[in-house]
């Protein structure tokens, strides 16, 4: 945006009839010397009528020159206000510059929000120190003993998103923050079908909720991190790539099969090979994130982010190549997989709802 100055010549006639609008401006510039009326020192014709008492409410004929400084202190200061206002609010703000410009201002990204300083995209610490306030470790206990996953705080007042499986046939289940704080947690609502439940902090308050991406943005060899608590280590960080896209993994909906006591594992298949036990007659598939980021038993509920800090999955199963009945000897081996955002933002309202299903 640009504004043009007017400078000599600026101002028009104000009165618009093509006169000079100043009729008495020679007969100031040159006074009257009655004693040599001939002379060249005398410019006015005595037939002229004399001068009003008063000037005329006319601008003067050469106003002073504002500095430009003082003109251009406008416009300089509504795009500095806007420039702020654009780092404010981050990649929002760019992508809807971008979408009334039609220009390409911002980078390809799979969401709309830097939960990272810019100058930190992609960064695994940058990534780390601004998410890991927002994932909890979970441990619930069941008729056998205890199970731990993860979850990603969705809201300030203690809502958690984590994997069914997780919470699955728990009588109790208890959470614990990134500053070490432990809370209980109740159930409010699941969906076997998509491995998703929902649990709510019993007085918690002012919690760092995660920022949700957009999961059908990512693209195969974009990078990711995972947060969780693989094996009880809280807060442990991995990184990798996306490794494939749309994998089907079928996971049990039968909550008697029940984690592994103390490994946080879920029986599920994928390639027409089973993993962590068998799933049993009663299953589900969804379309799962293949990750190489190092996933291990604790991880399930924990978080897949992006390079800008953002959610786009929800990390539940892990291929091992232990035998399914030890669960001693699991690890990751590079194949882990993710329920995408999209599909937990899709379900997100059922469960906040209370169903069970």
């Amino acid at each position: 945006m640009t504004e043009s100055f007017r400078r000599s010549g600026a101002y028009e006639d104000p009165r618009g009839d093509g006169q000079d609008p100043f009729p008495y401006r020679q007969q100031h510039a040159s006074p009257v010397n009655p004693g040599n009326a001939g002379t060249a020192g005398s410019a006015v014709n005595p037939e002229w009528p004399a001068p009003p008492a008063h000037p005329p409410a006319y601008p003067p004929a050469y106003p002073p020159a504002q500095p430009s400084k003082k003109r251009a202190k406008g416009p300089v200061a509504l795009l500095a206000a806007v420039a702020i206002a654009a780092a404010a609010v981050g990649g929002g703000t760019a992508f809807a510059f971008q979408e009334l410009t039609g220009k390409d201002t911002v980078a390809s990204s799979s969401t709309s929000t830097n939960v990272v300083p810019t100058g930190q995209r992609g960064s695994i610490a940058a990534i780390a120190k601004a998410v890991s306030p927002s994932v909890v470790e979970i441990t619930a206990t069941l008729a056998n003993g205890t199970s731990t996953g993860s979850g990603v705080i969705i809201s300030s007042g203690g809502e958690i998103l984590t994997n069914n499986h997780v919470i699955a046939g728990a009588s109790s289940v208890k959470a614990r923050t990134s500053d070490g704080k432990t809370y209980t947690a109740q159930v409010v609502g699941t969906d076997s079908s998509k491995d998703l439940a929902l649990i709510k902090l019993d007085g918690a308050s002012g919690l760092k909720p995660a920022a949700l991406g957009n999961s059908d943005g990512v693209a195969v060899g974009d990078q990711v991190v995972a947060i969780g608590s693989p094996e009880g280590l809280t807060g442990t960080v991995t990184s990798g790539i996306v490794s494939a896209l749309d994998r089907d993994v079928t996971v049990s909906t039968d909550e008697s099969q029940g984690q592994g006591q103390d490994d946080g594992q879920w029986p599920f298949e994928f390639g027409g090979r089973h993993f962590n036990g068998d799933t049993g007659s009663s299953t589900t598939t969804y379309k799962a994130i293949q990750t190489d980021a190092s996933l291990n038993p604790g991880n399930s509920g924990g978080a897949l982010i992006d390079a800008n800090g953002n959610i786009i999955g929800i990390n539940s199963a892990m291929y091992s190549a232990a035998a399914a009945s030890d669960s001693s000897s699991a690890g990751s081996v590079g194949l882990g997989f993710a329920i995408p955002i999209n599909t937990v933002k899709a379900d997100l309202a059922k469960l906040r709802s209370g169903s069970r299903s």
